[in-house]
């Protein structure tokens, strides 16, 4: 049996999966996350808020400057990648801001705009700084240790961290391609940072209809990427093969995540709005930090 075979046998069908739209907002919207409460964290960058969605409605749960991915810790903290602050800072499970975690500079460059955020559990965390041509995926340790893993990305942009095998993907935007960064080998090796994929072209829109963003891992080990442009959410395999496309029922796909069985997805229909969020019954749950 093939990789595709077997992994094909427990998507559902992209014909029969459709986006049920959950809200419609004002602002584009971004870092879906949830916590051990149950409910759906997510951004709204423009609008500069930070928002629990709960009984069908949006709450808002914290404030920041342009507040974009983000993950949620075990004690309930929130980590959040504030793109115009370029800082990452730390929330408490209540919403007030604890302050910031990630210093102004790593090894000696600017940080310019965090984008999205990877927990490691023992370690610490990593980022994306979200630049063209020159941006970089640091690591911050929860000792205060900081230092790039990666640079010379054309817009790190959604990240995903597998513990287990010690190995980083990244969305290179505007490369419309998946990276993967192998931590077990030297920054030197060729394999340390290699092309798992390249995803769906549509010509009509060259520039930004192509852009891969957030990204998200099932239990299988495969890779859900949010198609930032194309209105679609690729399913890609542990070695870079496309398994199937979904229609995330938002044009400019941001983020996702899953929880209970379905798949939550943020984005709008334009920037900086009118923002969407959207899920999808999928019955495939998210692989565990």
């Amino acid at each position: 049996m093939t990789e595709a075979n077997h992994f094909h046998q427990t998507l559902p069908k992209p014909e029969s999966t459709q986006a049920q739209i959950m809200l419609a907002l004002d602002y584009y919207t971004e870092g879906p996350v949830f916590g051990e409460d149950g409910f759906l964290y997510y951004t709204n960058l423009a609008g500069e808020g930070i928002y629990r969605f709960e009984g069908g409605e949006p709450i808002l749960w914290g404030k920041g400057k342009r507040p974009n991915g983000q993950a949620i810790m075990a004690n309930g903290d929130h980590l959040l990648c504030d793109s115009l602050t370029s800082r990452v800072v730390r929330y408490d499970p209540m919403g007030k801001k604890l302050g910031d975690v990630s210093p102004e500079f790593i090894n000696g460059v600017k940080v310019h705009c965090p984008n999205d955020i990877a927990v490691h559990t023992d370690k610490g965390f990593f980022f994306t700084d979200s630049i063209r041509h020159k941006g970089a995926v640091y690591f911050v340790g929860w000792d205060g240790e900081a230092y790039a893993v990666a640079r010379g990305i054309d817009f790190p942009n959604g990240i995903v961290n597998h513990k287990e095998k010690s190995l980083l993907y990244v969305a290179e935007s505007y490369k419309n391609s998946v990276l993967k960064i192998d931590l077990k080998l030297p920054e030197s090796s060729p394999d340390y940072m290699t092309v798992m994929a390249t995803l769906p072209f549509n010509e009509k829109n060259r520039e930004t209809g192509n852009l891969p963003d957030g990204l998200a891992m099932d239990k299988e080990g495969r890779l859900w990427v949010a198609h930032y442009g194309m209105q679609a959410i690729q399913v890609l395999s542990e070695s870079g093969e496309l398994l199937a496309s979904y229609d995330s029922g938002i044009p400019l796909t941001s983020n996702l995540c899953f929880a209970n069985g379905y798949l939550w997805v943020t984005g709008g229909l334009a920037e900086p709005g009118p923002g969407r969020l959207s899920r999808l019954h999928v019955g495939i749950e998210g692989m565990s930090l």
